[in-house]
């Protein structure tokens, strides 16, 4: 069985339409909830998180990974994948700003992110 792995901080069950079908190229979807890094974490624990990941992941033999979150982790994670000969993905998105002036005049912000494509790393 081809396997995704979502390795994000977003559930694919909150995806939309066109990310489920971009996901389904590459195989049943499988999250892999991403880990909470504090900022007060040092590099060297970064690190030996993003390689007990990676040992994880490598084991499940996925397709292509969706890797997206906490730079350094992301970073160091995706060196792994990769030097292993595994597919690593962004995805890219657009984003939609829209303001609403209320009645009082305040104003509200609120941003759309739409999926628009898989990149790879």
């Amino acid at each position: 069985m081809r396997i995704f792995i979502n390795h994000t901080n977003h559930a694919s069950s909150g995806w939309g339409e066109q990310q489920k079908d971009a996901a389904d190229k590459y195989g049943v979807t499988v999250d892999i909830p991403f880990p909470t890094i504090p900022s007060t974490l040092e590099s060297n624990r970064v690190k030996e998180l993003a390689k007990k990941t990676f040992e994880a992941i490598r084991l499940v033999k996925p397709e292509a990974v969706l890797c997206q979150g906490e730079s350094t982790y992301t970073y160091e994670l995706v060196r792994l994948l990769k030097d292993e000969g595994i597919k690593v993905l962004a995805a890219c998105s657009e984003r939609v700003a829209h303001e609403v002036v209320r009645d009082d005049g305040t104003v509200e912000k609120k941003s759309e992110f739409k999926f628009v494509k898989f990149r790879e790393y």
